[in-house]
């Protein structure tokens, strides 16, 4: 298993440590998970998958919890939608 993963966030390639979360790699872009509906940028608020703050699209998944999803090689992610 190697120790660090390229994934792509809104286009750009991030180097995470095996085992992070895609939060970890939005954070790690400088980007904000989504936007609410007034503009506001979001991000990883509880952790825990509770607060849906964190959601973002993987591998054209919508919706899904970056929190609580582990960083593959390749993943996709995109918080723009």
């Amino acid at each position: 298993m190697p120790n660090q993963l390229t994934v792509t966030v809104n286009g750009a390639e991030v180097i995470v440590p095996s085992g992070a979360t895609v939060a970890v790699a939005v954070v790690l872009a400088g980007q904000a998970c989504r936007m609410s509906v007034t503009g506001e940028p979001r991000g990883p608020l509880c952790g825990m998958g509770i607060c849906f703050e964190c959601r973002v699209e993987i591998d054209g998944n919508r919706h899904v919890r970056s929190c609580q999803t582990v960083c593959a090689q390749g993943m996709d992610i995109c918080t723009e939608k």
